[in-house]
């Protein structure tokens, strides 16, 4: 659902890249309130393998198109959604500077489309009600589903009104409408089983993980336990498997927003492909794309928490 540069007009870009920094500075402040120990080692993990999982696209069956998952509600439901948020954010930044994976003038678009949406709408809205406060294997599977295609349709609803208000494509809106939200609500199921099975897994492995906003702090010795880590070097070693076979294992068929636009235009591309100046390896086009975006991932994650958590501990030592 990555929205390229084509698809959007300055004004609309301005706009969007506004409100995404704005819930980007408010998500800062919302995480620097995080007292869980294990807060830093799971963002930057989880980063990590969401990136490597979204470079996996699964083909939907009899469409001819495929789709990634977004990892929003993912995210949310053990690192909360504001840290899933910045964690998702990181994400889209990495995707886009480093291999031109969505527009740098829609990355705001991007950030509300898919972050903002999948961590701040459906997760709360859906996922958490669902799920209930003592969340159990089936709960936790009807929840995922539902908040990933919640999640999935708002932001086709989205793509489609930042396309039509931008005003620069031919692209009918009603028929625009008539592709994208069929096609992402099949790719919204397909996240929200690859999601289901995740979060299951964790639900038996270690189910303290799961985000609990009445908890307000974790394991006050600043030591992960060794179930916690057992957890971590699973998305780990995952996150790797990802990153180095994506190119064996991620479908070829165009993705959603793609095959919306083919089935309109008779073209993936609205415009002549150009790798913007700031792409290092545009298209993923090394065999080592993933590990490299996975450790730039890590950096992201790592440079957005010192400089959160170093707030924190200055505004308290004043």
């Amino acid at each position: 659902m990555h929205m390229a540069d084509a698809l959007v007009s300055a004004p609309v870009a301005l706009s969007a890249g506004a409100v995404a920094l704005g819930l980007v500075i408010v998500a800062c402040k919302k995480v620097s309130e995080i007292k869980r120990t294990d807060i830093v080692p799971l963002m930057g993990v989880l980063g990590a393998f969401v990136f490597a999982a979204q470079m996996i696209n699964f083909t939907i069956p009899g469409t001819g198109s495929s789709g990634h998952i977004i990892g929003g509600v993912l995210l949310s439901a053990i690192l909360g959604p504001w840290a899933a948020f910045i964690t998702l954010c990181a994400v889209l930044i990495d995707q886009c500077l480093i291999f031109a994976d969505g527009g740098l003038l829609a990355l705001g678009c991007n950030v509300i489309n898919m972050a903002a949406v999948s961590c701040l709408l459906a997760y709360p809205l859906v996922f958490r009600p669902i799920a209930g406060k003592s969340p159990s294997v089936v709960s936790v599977s009807v929840a995922s589903v539902a908040a990933s295609v919640v999640g999935l349709l708002c932001g086709a609803l989205l793509v489609t009104a930042e396309t039509e208000l931008s005003g620069i494509t031919a692209l009918p809106i009603g028929q625009f409408l008539m592709f994208m939200l069929p096609i992402h609500l099949l790719i919204g199921i397909g996240e929200g089983l690859a999601t289901a099975a995740v979060l299951v897994y964790v639900l038996k492995v270690r189910p303290a993980l799961f985000y609990d906003p009445d908890r307000i702090s974790g394991n006050e010795s600043g030591k992960l336990s060794k179930s916690t880590k057992r957890v971590l070097w699973t998305f780990a070693a995952i996150a790797l498997v990802f990153a180095i076979g994506f190119t064996w294992i991620a479908s070829s068929n165009p993705d959603g927003l793609e095959w919306s636009i083919m089935r309109i235009t008779g073209d993936t591309e609205l415009a002549p492909a150009s790798d913007p100046p700031t792409a290092f390896l545009p298209g993923y086009e090394s065999a080592l794309s993933g590990i490299i975006g996975g450790v730039i991932m890590l950096c992201l994650i790592w440079v957005f928490s010192v400089l959160i958590f170093r707030k924190r501990r200055s505004s308290k030592v004043s």
